[in-house]
């Protein structure tokens, strides 16, 4: 078989259960409630759990794993939205939603700029002008700047960017990339980063050095002092980056570190949805599946039957790994790790 028979036999019974298992539990086709549903849960019980932990009631060990769980279920939702599973012919719901998603996960992009090169990345991913797995550093060489880089948006994305751009260019010039699409590849980087983005890794980044100060401080006696300044940013800041900040910043990394790796990059043949992904399900990759919602169960999945809600993908993904397994989709490909995410083996 081809691999487009094989991608058409893949959707046709995978979508076939979809419809099968909505055909069974018929409230799963009510999809505008059950998300308005899950977006509500997981905002408000942040929140409280947010508030527990200012009023001394929670711990910062109990709150920042608890809402990192639940910002990924917010990522879901807001994965869903950008392809409009949800109010799409209600734009003030419909942006409302998108709105407070990007408010409580202020480390991602724009989500109305991110849809751009969302799209995009379905039509080309693992080429060198998918912008949107690149910025999460799908197609490195591991190495420990890989690894401190992976959740970073800002600083990460300016150490690559004139890789990215550059490469984006020879794209253009080779004729695999049409010159407007490029610009607005590059525009809708950089400007879904402003200014909520920026902001909130810039707070990050002061957490971090007076964190980083008292260590050594405690550690060697010493006496090294950051300006005042930093001390009142982190009083005014500080229920923000404990309620907010920190659990996206463990959500984050555990996201990047599952969809760039199970997404393969550079050699993957055009149009070719079999060697884009893989199944990404290993035991040791528990603990970040759970704060990115098991990502690496299921977006392969969503890389065949785009339009499905998550939750719908979740509960029906033993009968699509079957069928997915038996075409040939590779599972645990563990190898990615040491090819750079490259679909082949390479040679030096």
């Amino acid at each position: 078989m081809t691999h487009q028979q094989r991608t058409s036999a893949i959707r046709r019974e995978i979508t076939q259960s979809y419809k099968d298992l909505k055909a069974k539990y018929p409230i799963l086709k009510h999809q505008n409630a059950i998300g308005f549903a899950i977006f509500a849960f997981a905002v408000v019980l942040s929140l409280l759990l947010g508030y527990l932990w200012y009023i001394g009631i929670v711990s910062a060990w109990v709150l920042i794993p608890a809402n990192a769980f639940l910002f990924g279920l917010l990522h879901e939702l807001e994965h869903d939205l950008i392809h409009y599973m949800y109010f799409k012919s209600n734009k003030a719901v419909h942006n409302f939603m998108l709105g407070w998603i990007w408010i409580l996960r202020p480390l991602t992009l724009n989500p109305w700029f991110r849809r751009t090169l969302h799209f995009h990345h379905h039509r080309f991913s693992g080429t060198l002008h998918d912008v949107e797995e690149r910025g999460v550093t799908n197609g490195e060489k591991w190495s420990l700047k890989r690894l401190i880089f992976t959740p970073d948006l800002v600083l990460g994305n300016l150490f690559r960017v004139v890789g990215l751009f550059s490469d984006i260019k020879k794209e253009v010039t080779n004729g695999n990339l049409k010159f407007e699409v490029a610009n607005k590849l590059k525009l809708y980087g950089v400007f879904g980063l402003i200014p909520l983005t920026i902001i909130a890794h810039i707070l990050l980044y002061i957490y971090s050095a007076d964190a980083v100060v008292n260590f050594i401080n405690g550690i060697f006696n010493t006496d090294f002092v950051l300006p005042s300044w930093i001390d009142a940013v982190l009083q005014w800041s500080n229920p923000i980056i404990y309620i907010v900040l920190l659990p996206n910043l463990l959500r984050q990394f555990s996201l990047h570190f599952i969809t760039s790796n199970l997404h393969y990059f550079g050699d993957v043949e055009k149009g070719n949805v079999m060697e884009q992904t893989q199944i990404l399900n290993v035991w040791w990759t528990y603990p970040f599946q759970i704060f990115c919602f098991f990502f690496g169960w299921t977006h392969a999945i969503h890389h065949f039957v785009v339009n499905e809600t998550f939750y719908v993908r979740h509960i029906a993904r033993k009968k699509a790994h079957e069928v997915m397994k038996a075409h040939g989709v590779r599972f645990n490909d563990l190898g990615t790790f040491r090819r750079a995410n490259r679909y082949h083996e390479t040679t030096k």
